[in-house]
């Protein structure tokens, strides 16, 4: 099946008042990475998929409720935002829970 590997770059960021976003987290190299697929249905949403699973595993082991984050994924290598971005993926938590 060669030549249908791509390489997926992630960054998870969190809102930070009127400063924007920065890095998730209190270690933010655990939340940007690469992802490595090679079907070409596993694309950047799938990508960003996998690192929502994650995340939610992450919180729901810990006992924390959702958190807002955005997850952005770029094909080949980490880009500015989610202005150049292949996909973004906001999750907000439920405001009536």
């Amino acid at each position: 099946m060669g030549g249908t590997e791509k390489h997926w770059v992630y960054r998870v960021d969190e809102p930070h008042g009127s400063q924007g976003w920065r890095p998730y987290g209190g270690h933010p190299e655990r939340r940007r990475g690469t992802v490595t697929t090679d079907d070409p249905a596993h694309g950047a949403r799938y990508v960003a998929a996998l690192v929502v699973t994650d995340l939610v595993t992450e919180w729901e082991l810990r006992g924390i409720g959702e958190r807002h984050v955005r997850v952005i994924v770029w094909e080949d290598e980490e880009g500015v935002g989610p202005e150049d971005a292949v996909f973004t993926l906001e999750i907000q938590p439920d405001i009536n829970s």
